[in-house]
């Protein structure tokens, strides 16, 4: 969006988002189908504009995309405008509706293809295919009769529950406004007091420029939430700082890229996964953010760990990395940009919707920055929101486009389909269905990005890990004297056994079970668990190869080989494996505060001892008995239905590796001298 002409319309499209958002009520299918035409419009004339790369396109081509553009204002337009007249005929189709409804599909996977690539488009079509014909010739539990054309595409185009339906809405309202503050949050200069307050807290530890970067990327992440963009933001500045103070440069692209990846898992913003599990779950978003808050530090803390046993391993000490302002010179320049953040907060907290808290966090970044020597002025305001509109249209064309294959999910019954399967194959087993979902999380890894991979695996296998999280919880409430009457009618059901019954009634009986036996706060937390298992598990594609954006975006900086930095950042961002583990088996999300706190306390020392396993070394490098101590240590730790007795031996055996480790180090300084 570089012509005057194309940056104006952006910036007065932001406007109608914020105004309709803020101040006005229109029908939701109507703001989203507007949405979708005018993001497809400018991206379709911004494809007319020359590239540092690129000249211009042939004219051709920009006549191509004039006419698709004016198509995309066709169907937005066919909406508003003949929505009454589908109805007043009983949403019995004509030619217009056909061809108006076709070209808005189309124009999903088209515009989706240029955003992020052939992955999506070729699903949606094979989605299509599946609920028009290709389901009548699949046996099994994916069996599907089909559905005529004009019901696929009425339920696509017209439908709640289609392209212009719930996440659609979901961008059009939370996801633009949030990436519209962070725009004017980094455009205000925020980017360098985060970096600047990160180095000055963590500089002068050992390997503190790796920390700097951890702490700097988990802090622009949590405005931006987006992987890439905060590895390319922080990454220009923390990696060559990395590189300076010794180390390797493929370490320094993996753990910027590692820590950009946690940015969407730190509160407050999440990117638009937050806002798409708060709409699925109905758990308040205010809610999701503060379980995450615990979760997302174990996962800093881990990557942390990385890096202070690489700097012990090549012996960096703290004044390698240069001068430092204190905490208190760097609060004293930058301290107006904490107040936005407040504000923010404040907002959430005081039961604002999470909308009109960024709009007046939006108001608070434009005030705040005249408290600084280079206030937002009519051109900074501009340039923030044209920045927020570009930063938003693949986000905006992907959201639209998954509502295509999200119909496809819910009426052809596939999500149910796939649960079987997952129960299937993984035989009543947790652990197992875990592994599965993380699998198929890597596979849609590779082509989607990690909301659209979210959204498809939360429709998919949510209810199922939800239910086996639940098992236990509902085995001990079965075990109680005094039942209810129709509970223990259920369970007579299927002969009396309490295990029995659970292992073979079907999963909607289950669910009514569960309603009757637990207490609503557990269920939501153990809801939100699954939600979040997934939730986790789908960033992995940012920095496990072979597609690993993030990674490849930190190896450009670097000068590192892309694919050796995708197996350096898989290695250090663990804790996205790990920390799911925590969810399932312990009271970290779904228990009390005290049971959080408990189970982040054992968690700190085990994903320790994990993480000097995946390096082989603590402040040594280990061998097989320190090893295989390290090993148990980490089981005895991380497992929490272990007692607390188990906890302290595991905590006692890494302490005991990291004191005669520590031991070894001094004989062998004393020896050298």
């Amino acid at each position: 969006m570089k012509s005057p002409l194309l940056q104006w319309a952006a910036f007065l499209f932001a406007l109608f988002h914020v105004y309709v958002n803020v101040f006005a009520t229109i029908p939701e299918l109507w703001f989203s189908a507007i949405h979708f035409g005018g993001f497809v419009a400018l991206c379709a004339l911004s494809g007319n504009e020359a590239t540092v790369d690129h000249a211009a396109p042939p004219l051709w081509l920009r006549a191509v995309n004039v006419v698709l553009a004016a198509l995309a204002v066709l169907v937005t337009c066919y909406m508003i405008f003949f929505e009454d007249a589908l109805y007043a005929r009983e949403a019995e189709f004509i030619l217009s509706d056909y061809v108006v409804t076709a070209t808005a599909v189309l124009l999903a996977i088209e515009f989706t293809r240029r955003t992020t690539g052939w992955f999506m488009p070729v699903l949606i079509m094979i989605s299509l295919s599946y609920i028009l014909f290709m389901g009548r010739y699949i046996s099994g539990v994916f069996a599907f009769p089909g559905l005529s054309l004009e019901t696929v595409l009425y339920r696509s185009y017209f439908s709640e529950e289609g392209m212009f339906g719930t996440t659609a809405n979901i961008s059009a309202t939370y996801v633009f406004m949030f990436i519209l503050f962070g725009s004017f949050l980094l455009k205000s200069g925020a980017g360098d007091f985060i970096v600047s307050f990160a180095r000055c807290l963590a500089g002068r530890f050992t390997g503190g420029a790796g920390f700097v970067a951890v702490i700097g990327s988990g802090l622009m992440g949590s405005v931006s939430g987006s992987a890439v963009a905060n590895t390319v933001s922080t990454g220009v500045i923390t990696i060559p700082m990395m590189k300076r103070s010794g180390f390797d440069p493929q370490f320094s692209a993996g753990v910027v890229a590692a820590s950009s990846t946690g940015g969407a898992l730190m509160p407050p913003i999440m990117g638009a996964g937050a806002f798409v599990m708060a709409s699925y779950t109905q758990i308040p978003y205010l809610h999701i953010i503060a379980m995450s808050v615990l979760p997302a530090m174990l996962y800093y803390l881990t990557v942390m760990f990385f890096v202070r046993i690489e700097a012990k391993r090549l012996g960096l000490f703290a004044d390698k990395i240069g001068d430092h302002d204190s905490v208190w010179t760097v609060l004293r320049t930058g301290w107006h940009f904490i107040i936005p953040l407040g504000v923010l907060v404040g907002l959430l907290i005081a039961g604002y919707t999470p909308i009109r808290a960024a709009a007046v966090a939006i108001l608070a970044v434009i005030a705040a920055s005249w408290l600084s020597p280079t206030p937002m002025k009519w051109q900074g305001i501009f340039d923030a929101t044209v920045d927020g509109v570009r930063t938003m249209v693949s986000t905006a064309l992907l959201l639209v486009a998954v509502g295509l294959i999200i119909n496809v999910v819910t009426t052809t019954g596939v999500g149910n389909a796939f649960s079987l399967m997952i129960v299937e194959w993984a035989d009543g087993s947790l652990l197992i269905s875990l592994v599965l979902v993380a699998i198929a999380s890597l596979v849609l890894g590779m082509g989607l990005p990690v909301t659209a991979s979210y959204i498809v695996l939360a429709t998919l296998s949510a209810p199922i890990l939800f239910d086996l999280i639940a098992r236990d919880a509902m085995m001990e409430a079965l075990s109680a004297p005094d039942l209810p009457s129709n509970v223990v009618a259920t369970l007579n059901l299927f002969g009396g056994d309490a295990m029995v019954a659970l292992r073979e009634m079907p999963l909607e009986m289950r669910q009514l079970l569960r309603a009757e036996l637990l207490s609503p706060e557990l269920l939501t937390g153990m809801l939100l668990s699954a939600h979040l298992i997934i939730f986790w598990l789908s960033q992995d594609s940012n920095v496990t190869p072979p597609v690993c954006l993030a990674a490849f975006a930190a190896a450009g900086i670097a000068g590192t080989k892309p694919m050796a930095t995708g197996i350096t950042s898989w290695k250090v961002a663990k804790g996205l494996y790990l920390v799911p583990l925590l969810f399932a088996y312990s009271p970290l999300i779904s228990g009390t505060w005290p049971e959080r706190f408990y189970t982040f306390f054992w968690s700190c020392l085990g994903l320790y001892a994990a993480a000097g396993l995946l390096q082989w070394r603590l402040d040594r490098p280990l061998n097989a008995v320190t090893a295989l101590m390290l090993a148990v240590a980490a089981v005895l730790l991380l497992w929490a239905p272990l007692t607390v007795y188990h906890h302290i031996v595991g905590a006692a055996l890494l302490a005991a590796v990291v004191i005669w480790q520590r031991n070894q180090d001094k004989l062998s300084s004393v020896a050298q001298q």
